[in-house]
């Protein structure tokens, strides 16, 4: 008889134990239920769903099930992002998870604005800040601000586009000052006046809020101080740089001199030297393009390629201004051309 009656406490024991579900490591298991050898009719969803949010009308995620060890066990077909809520249901009873948060380690951080000077002027048309981690697109507008000397933010002085200017891997930004701040001649310059006014001191202002490409924020915020110089409507004229001499059979740098600092970005595309390959970097101040061959140089003469599209700071191209003349046709195409410097390598 005693035997008898502690078997029906087990038994009444087993009856009473509690159903749970537990979530492990991204995997769902209902404990406390032993689950038939097959199938329900309507499938193992019919028992088990999990749902991601808290909105009662989100659909069931999709995942395979499985028994094991006697166990129904669910596994989302997707991973779950970090601190994610999550709801499953069991036979109508629900149970409320979080997935663990993962804290972030900052790594990305501003490596440089352009230009590199500290004087830049009035009609400036564009800085380019780089990364030295891809970035989240969509956000710069939120955490880029201009401020004058006083701490004050100067009033929409970019040309805030929704399509921001990335380069492929999101390390570098391109930001436009309003043209029509820039111009004269156009209205909002003459009702509004330049975004940089000459003889002020001004800070760019890169917010440490800024996430990048993983959801991380920068590592630290990021401040360029420049002053304005009065405003450059001189087109760029290569025939007043300086080209640097060099030996034959040796891998010396060619230096080229520039009497004002050009557009970093451009100078590295459009200038080259024929027929020569090797990589090109920016002195500094970006007054000197230094190029070095992959190759000794070879005796004789040789040609530095220059595209009239190449602009200084405040846009001023090769042989034109940046403004142009108001009554010229909107429609107008202008040329591109590609103009010469002679070289010569001595032995």
């Amino acid at each position: 008889m005693r035997v008898i009656l502690l078997a029906a406490a087990c038994i009444s024991m087993l009856v009473a134990a509690p159903v749970s579900v537990e979530m492990q490591d991204g995997l769902f298991v209902v404990h406390g239920w032993a689950p038939p050898a097959k199938a329900p009719p309507n499938g193992w969803a019919s028992v088990l769903a999990v749902y991601a949010g808290s909105g009662k009308d989100s659909p069931a995620l999709m995942g395979e099930y499985a028994v094991r060890s006697g166990a129904l066990t669910f596994r989302p077909r997707f991973p779950l992002s970090p601190g994610m809520r999550v709801r499953a249901v069991f036979r109508g009873a629900e149970s409320w998870f979080e997935t663990p948060r993962v804290e972030l380690v900052s790594k990305a951080q501003v490596t440089r604005v352009y230009p590199g000077v500290s004087e830049i002027p009035e009609n400036q048309l564009k800085f380019y800040i780089e990364f030295s981690a891809s970035m989240n697109r969509g956000e710069a507008w939120k955490h880029i601000r201009l401020l004058k000397s006083d701490g004050t933010a100067v009033e929409l002085p970019f040309l805030e586009i929704d399509q921001e200017m990335w380069d492929a891997d999101a390390r570098r930004l391109t930001v436009l000052f309003d043209p029509g701040r820039i111009k004269r001649g156009v209205k909002p310059l003459e009702d509004i006046g330049p975004a940089i006014e000459a003889g002020h001191s001004y800070a760019l202002v890169i917010g440490r809020e800024w996430l990048d490409a993983e959801g991380a924020p920068l590592v630290a915020a990021h401040r360029k101080e420049f002053r304005v110089t009065e405003a450059d409507r001189t087109p760029v004229d290569p025939a007043g740089w300086k080209i640097g001499s060099v030996a034959a059979s040796t891998r010396d740098p060619l230096v080229v001199a520039f009497p004002e600092p050009l557009d970093a970005a451009l100078a590295l595309r459009l200038i080259w030297v024929d027929g020569v390959t090797g990589k090109a970097v920016l002195g500094t101040e970006e007054r000197e393009w230094r190029f070095v061959p992959d190759q000794p140089w070879t005796a004789g003469e040789h040609s530095i390629k220059v595209d009239t599209a190449l602009e200084d700071l405040a846009g001023n191209k090769v042989g034109r201004p940046f403004e142009v003349d108001a009554f010229d046709r909107v429609d107008r195409r202008v040329a591109r051309e590609v103009i010469s410097l002679p070289l010569r390598v001595g032995r």
